[in-house]
């Protein structure tokens, strides 16, 4: 990849962080809401990232580059829960809006996102992001500290339930009702350290399991989001590598159970009931909301999500598996 000059503002701040001045630096690729770059110090590489203002999609989207702040606070709690769940943080330096982090190199740290492009379904893999993820979340909701230093409702609003639930209501006006009503239910759910964007984009996959990253939506909330939130790509990523949709509806399951047995923190059956609610409206939003899906493009594709989407808000399941029986019977008719 081609060296490019580093933003003046990042530059300055490796410089507070106590790093010096780069040799090399490269722009990395694949992030809508943030300046990743990978930086080559004279004793290895290192990878930071900045909060963008304006979000890198077509509609006005904006979000408060604070959130860097609350993402360095998610990466040493979900360190601390789970080791080697997140890269280690290096530093942070609040006044550019930039954090340093280890850099993990793609050929051993290959995006779960490619991998699902690619067919490869891996069940084991699946129940493992399922299973770290709630190790976070219990370790995190037995920590009476974590919500005073996550006072993130409005970043969370903004940069999730608007552009995702809010933003599709006005699309579905018949449907608005149900899916302010899940808005109102995940505002006001206050339970454990929620990521808030557990997406196969956004995880690798790790020699010894997952790590998370990009956690700029992070808020002490419902912890129900995170797990809808991440089966929801299962189920869309049937229609971009439909010969593997088998597969993934069996990560589907994977996940979700894995997730489940960890639950420790709350009756199960209510947060299952919570995330199979939340599942058909953020379904639902990465075909009508503020951030589409890239590779659902196809009319018919989308009025399958639609279909089954809007019949799941008319009628909630109480548990995702039924939110993805609903799916593989849409697929198969």
């Amino acid at each position: 990849m081609p060296e490019e000059t580093l933003p003046a503002e990042i530059a300055a701040g490796l410089g507070r962080m106590g790093f010096v001045a780069p040799a090399e630096a490269t722009r990395l690729t694949g992030g809508v809401s943030s300046d990743i770059w990978r930086i080559d110090l004279a004793d290895g590489p290192i990878c930071v990232k900045r909060a963008l203002a304006r979000l890198r999609v077509a509609a006005d989207w904006r979000a408060p580059v604070v959130r860097n702040r609350y993402e360095a606070r998610w990466m040493r709690r979900a360190q601390a829960a789970a080791p080697g769940s997140a890269p280690t943080l290096l530093g942070q330096d609040e006044e550019s809006g930039s954090l340093a982090m280890q850099y993990l190199p793609p050929e051993r740290f290959p995006l779960w996102k490619a991998e699902l492009h690619a067919g490869q379904a891996d069940a084991a893999f699946a129940a493992a992001v399922g299973a770290t993820l709630a190790r976070i979340h219990a370790a995190t909701a037995a920590d009476a500290t974590v919500a005073a230093n996550f006072p993130t409702d409005a970043i969370f609003y903004d940069i999730r339930l608007e552009p995702y639930l809010v933003a599709t209501a006005a699309r579905h006006p018949d449907r608005a009702e149900a899916l302010q009503a899940i808005v109102t239910e995940t505002r006001t759910t206050k339970r454990a350290l929620v990521h808030g964007d557990v997406s196969p984009k956004n995880i690798l996959v790790g020699p010894a399991g997952p790590v998370f990253l990009d956690a700029e939506c992070a808020w002490w909330g419902d912890p129900a989001f995170d797990l809808a939130f991440c089966l929801n790509h299962l189920l869309l990523k049937c229609l971009w590598t439909p010969p593997a949709r088998d597969g993934f509806l069996a990560c589907f399951g994977a996940l979700e159970a894995a997730y489940a047995g960890g639950i420790d923190w709350e009756p199960r059956e209510g947060l299952l009931a919570r995330a199979a609610r939340l599942l058909p409206g953020l379904f639902l939003a990465r075909v009508d909301g503020k951030s589409p899906v890239e590779y659902i493009t196809d009319e018919a594709d989308k009025n399958r999500v639609r279909r089954v989407a809007r019949a799941l808000l008319a009628e909630p399941a109480s548990d995702p598996s039924d939110v993805c029986a609903a799916w593989r019977k849409e697929l198969t008719s």
